[in-house]
């Protein structure tokens, strides 16, 4: 298992003061009018999409995959996927045939780097074997979910209280 990247705040004194908290693009520090046009973008590629990509998104209309949602050309920080589920944190890519490989890659790096993993899917694949595609991604949620709930239980217990430590019911 790969060790994800967390945020680490400096110490502050108290001589320097707090700087302000940055509420551009979401959260991502992009500009306003880099992030229109990202969507912009976005849409234009929802009305232009390829065959690869109206079936997957014509099969992920009619499954039924509980609380998750893929999202069609999602925008995700300065990045466009073509599929991306925010509750799993995971993007699907579609690989085309002439597709700039090195940008692809550095995209997926810098989303692995917030957490975002990202499934690679030929597009040959999506339209000769449907159901082999279906299966991976299938499995690649399964682990994700796997992923998100032990992170959620090692989260607990190293939150919980010490033992020893202050409790309200030890006042009465």
């Amino acid at each position: 298992m790969t060790e994800r990247k967390t945020l680490k705040l400096p110490e502050v004194s108290d001589t320097t003061e707090t700087p302000a908290l940055k509420k551009k693009g979401r959260g991502w520090e992009i500009s306003e009018k880099r992030l229109d046009a990202l969507h912009e973008q976005a849409r234009d590629m929802r009305r232009h999409s390829s065959e690869a990509h109206k079936a997957l998104a014509e099969r992920f209309a009619k499954a039924d995959l509980g609380r998750h949602k893929f999202t069609r050309h999602m925008v995700i920080g300065s990045a466009i996927v073509d599929f991306g589920c925010h509750s799993l944190g995971m993007a699907i890519d579609i690989d085309e045939d002439g597709e700039n490989e090195t940008l692809a890659k550095r995209r997926d790096k810098s989303l692995n780097a917030v957490g975002i993993r990202v499934m690679r899917i030929k597009a040959a694949d999506i339209l000769e074997n449907m159901d082999a595609v279906l299966a991976r991604i299938t499995a690649g949620m399964r682990m994700r979910i796997g992923d998100k709930q032990e992170a959620r239980r090692s989260h607990r217990e190293n939150s919980r209280p010490k033992r020893g430590s202050y409790d309200r019911r030890e006042r009465n």
